[in-house]
This record gives C-alpha cells, sequence and structure tokens, in this order.
C-alpha cells in the first residue's frame, strides 16, 4: 500500500482541498484532509480571467500567476503535512489537478491550460508531484474532462445495480455507471457557478448557503425556458463546459428579456441545474444518485432531484467517500495510476482516440 496526496481546486475557485489517501491493489482509502483558502486578491484574479478569457494580461503577468498559484497548492500541502503529522518520505506522490483558467477542446486547437507550476510543488515539498493531466487526453482527441468518471468506477462501481455518480461542483457532471459496460460521463451544464455568482454580485456571499435565497423565490417559466434554450444542453457527449462559458455574462443577455427580481432569478438559476441534470440523465435509468461536490449541501438543489428523479438521491457518505473530498481523491488515485503506468483516461467518457496514461512527473 502506498500514501498519496491529492490536490483540488475546481471551477467555483473558493479552496483548494488536500487529502492524504492510501491505495492498495483494491481500494482508495481517505486518511486526512485539510482546506486551503485562497487569498482573497489571487481567487479574485482567477474568477475574472476564468469567466472572461478575452481579457489581456501581459506574459510577465501569466507566468507571475503561475507561480502564484503553485506556492498555493505546496502550501496546502505542507499545511496537510503539517496537520497529520506525517513524515514527508512516507508520501509517494502528489497528484495536482492544478487551476483551469481556459478549456477549449471542440475549436481547431483544441486546447486545455491549468495554472499552478508542479516545480514549486515537487521543490517545496521534496514528493514527486504528478500534473497536467487534461491536456494529454486532448492531444489524444478527448475533451480533458470530466476526468473523474475512471475514480468513480473505481470506488462506487455496483455490480448488479446501474449508478449515476453526480458532481455537483461549479460545473455538474455525470458518471453512468451500468454493470458489464462502458462508462458514460460527461458535464451537464452549470452547477453552482451561476448561484455563486449571482448571489455574490447581490448579496456580497461566496455561495447560498443550504439553498436559502433560491427557497425564497419563484421560479420564471419564460426565463427558464430561455435558459434551457442553450445549444449546450442539446449537445451530444462526450462534451465538457466550464466558466468560461457558463458565467454572468452569459446570464446577464438573457435578464436583458426578463427583469426579474434578484431573488427570483437565484431560483430559477437553481432550477436550471435541476432541470438540466434531469434531462440529460432521460436516457438512462439508474437504480440510485449518488451526489458529491459542494452542491450536496444545498437543500434547494438535493430535494429538486428528489422530487423529479424516481431513483434515491444520496450523498456518497452513505458510500464511504465525504462528498467535499471525492474530486481531491480523484487526482490521488490518478497520479497513482500514472505512476503504475496504467491508461488513466477513458475514452468513452472523453471521446480520446486511445487510452492513455496522463499527467506529467515532476
Amino acid at each position: 500500500m502506498s500514501f498519496y496526496i491529492g490536490l483540488m481546486s475546481g471551477t467555483s475557485v473558493d479552496a483548494i482541498d488536500a487529502v492524504l489517501v492510501q491505495i492498495d491493489a483494491e481500494h482508495t482509502k481517505l486518511i486526512a484532509n485539510y482546506t486551503h483558502l485562497w487569498p482573497e486578491q489571487l481567487r479574485d484574479t482567477l474568477l475574472n480571467l476564468s469567466q472572461n478569457p478575452e481579457t489581456t494580461i501581459s506574459l510577465r503577468e501569466f507566468i507571475e500567476l503561475d507561480h502564484a498559484v503553485g506556492q498555493e497548492f505546496a502550501q496546502a500541502s505542507a499545511n496537510l503535512i503539517k496537520h497529520i503529522q506525517i513524515d514527508a518520505a512516507q508520501i509517494t506522490a502528489i497528484g495536482c489537478a492544478g487551476q483551469t483558467i481556459y478549456h477549449s477542446p471542440n475549436t481547431e486547437s483544441a486546447c486545455t491550460y491549468q495554472l499552478g507550476d508542479p516545480n514549486i510543488i515537487a521543490q517545496q515539498t521534496q514528493i514527486p508531484t504528478i500534473a497536467d493531466f487534461r491536456r494529454r487526453d486532448v492531444a489524444a482527441g478527448g475533451q480533458g474532462a470530466p476526468l473523474a468518471p475512471a475514480f468513480h468506477q473505481a470506488v462506487f462501481q455496483h455490480p448488479t445495480e446501474t449508478r449515476v455518480v453526480l458532481n455537483l461542483g461549479g460545473i455538474a457532471n455525470i458518471t453512468v455507471l451500468t454493470p458489464d459496460q462502458e462508462i458514460i460521463g460527461f458535464d451537464t451544464g452549470t452547477g453552482n457557478c451561476l448561484l455563486d455568482a449571482w448571489i455574490n454580485k447581490h448579496l456580497g456571499l461566496t455561495h447560498d448557503r443550504d439553498g436559502e435565497w433560491a427557497s425564497s423565490g419563484d421560479v420564471s417559466q419564460p426565463l427558464l425556458d430561455d435558459l434551457l434554450q442553450d445549444p449546450y444542453f442539446a449537445l451530444p457527449a462526450p462534451k465538457t463546459t466550464g466558466r468560461d462559458y457558463f458565467n454572468i455574462n452569459w446570464l446577464e443577455q438573457y435578464l436583458e428579456q426578463h427583469p426579474l427580481p434578484p431573488n427570483t432569478i437565484q431560483t430559477t438559476l437553481a432550477q436550471l441545474t435541476i432541470d438540466s441534470i434531469v434531462q440529460a440523465m432521460q436516457p438512462y435509468t439508474p437504480q440510485r444518485m449518488l451526489v458529491c461536490g459542494g452542491g450536496v449541501y444545498n437543500d434547494y438543489l438535493m430535494h429538486g432531484l428528489q422530487k423529479q428523479l424516481e431513483c434515491p438521491v444520496e450523498s456518497t457518505t452513505r458510500y464511504g467517500v465525504e462528498p467535499d473530498w471525492v474530486e481531491a481523491m480523484c487526482f490521488a488515485w490518478l497520479a497513482h495510476q500514472r505512476l503504475q503506468q496504467q491508461p488513466n483516461n477513458l475514452p468513452s467518457v472523453t471521446g480520446a482516440r486511445q487510452a492513455v496514461s496522463m499527467g506529467g512527473i515532476y
């Protein structure tokens, strides 16, 4: 058995999730976890760039940003190690997701980029670091995301039961685990990112705690219908998206035709998340939905999904993995697969031409 650190910061850019996991041939076990908050100014810069990909910054500013993000990932690792009082020499490797700043796999020059210089992480921790996972999949013709379905298969698949694993992060994605069939997975669309952006604009909060603000309004069906007409929702899989697409600028082009109270818009955005997930699941008949990511704590979203779906909707906690730490654990597992020279993408999910072993070793 081996110990690995996994580092994850998603589209919400709320914090770096750092985990220590123990991996052997059959199990991936969470040993410890740590939350490292982004410095406010750095977080604002990352959010602005990811939502406004046409923003111009100098080469110097970009390289300094890459350095600063790498420093934060290194510090998150150091804090985790100090928190659990483990000798760094006992840790085989760190798997770092990086911070996605741009993701465009469908253009002629397909590309994706994650900030966070892994050389800094490796040097400061003195632990081998595996990073830059997504670009290898994109180079093989894939979407570079979602990468979690391979991990979901390893830890959540059931021999007789069809399950859907829903990650309710800034962007929502699903993994369909059907016994004896290829794994299916894709981004369904917006998860929490629009909800977070809207409540931040109007109430100055980072997120809608427990979905309280969404619960205070009513759904505007005309606005919801317009939002659901966005072409992304009708695209076939494989498909991925991000904050560079679903952001406050995307929303405001629709609001010009729908002058509504702010809480009504929040409620409608929450319903958009629910309806787009349910719509994406229509071709499948799961017997159970397992939910991870920050959205698992949004009562409006969880109750709405349960109301519209016939299967039980449950937190991954009931299946041995705390919902906050699934993605960070995934990148520890991806690092393990990379060091074993095992493929760690799923072409049936990403659309890559072949299975590859993703990640650069630093």
